[in-house]
């Protein structure tokens, strides 16, 4: 697919032009399967997370790709903060009230997703200190599930070694970022509903994981195939 940014507001056009520019100069990055990404209709982005660099690697190659504004949940007291908070909003940034509970988080992304947009989420919901995929909350897989939007997975392969978790990057590290094929995913219905969600669970992150290298599998290492490449 080709890169269009004929849909993009200015500064999101802005802020992934001025990211393209850091990369290039920081680190060296590699892009895989933009063409798998949908062109029209709800998406929900799923990614793995395990460095600060993670999101502005999807602001500066994926959004431009997709050609289209792309949303994303963030605390509520960072879009307060002077001309950062401005330049998250800009960028699709929604904010959720710290202690208002998963509730309106999830209406809020729903939301986006019946409308047809958008929607980009770290099940994770932290950065993994190791780079390796940390067991998730199921928050993300009732999203999927009753939104019925395709799902798109990301891998972000060695942002861990570029910025480590608490410290500062390190210039001059590989980094790749790899689109996997869209799904959809559905629940089991009846029986035990804490298994059917645990299981649904598992085959969301599944395709995450197997983009990614073992290394990175972490606790979804077990949900693939023993033939699954890395």
């Amino acid at each position: 697919m080709p890169v269009s940014t004929r849909k993009l507001p200015l500064f999101p056009r802005f802020s992934g032009a001025c990211l393209r520019l850091a990369a290039a100069l920081l680190a060296r990055v590699k892009v895989e399967g933009l063409e798998r990404i949908p062109e029209s209709g709800p998406l929900l982005v799923i990614c793995n997370h395990c460095s600060n660099a993670d999101g502005m690697l999807l602001m500066a190659f994926v959004v431009p790709a997709m050609g289209r504004p792309m949303g994303w949940l963030g605390k509520e007291e960072a879009l307060r903060w002077p001309i950062f908070g401005w330049g998250m909003r800009q960028n699709g940034v929604f904010g959720v009230r710290r202690g208002a509970g998963d509730l309106e988080a999830f209406k809020m992304a729903k939301s986006v997703l019946d409308k047809g947009g958008v929607l980009t989420i770290f099940p994770e919901g932290t950065r993994s200190p190791t780079g390796a995929l940390q067991e998730v909350k199921e928050g993300a897989t009732v999203l999927a599930v009753r939104s019925g939007a395709p799902i798109l997975p990301i891998a972000i392969i060695g942002s861990q070694r570029f910025w480590p978790k608490g410290k500062l990057p390190r210039p001059g590290r590989r980094m790749t970022v790899r689109v996997g094929e869209a799904f959809t995913l559905s629940m089991s219905k009846g029986g035990d509903r804490h298994e059917s969600l645990r299981l649904a669970t598992a085959e969301l992150m599944r395709h995450v994981a197997e983009l990614l290298p073992d290394e990175q599998r972490g606790v979804y290492a077990g949900t693939l195939e023993p033939s699954a490449g890395s």
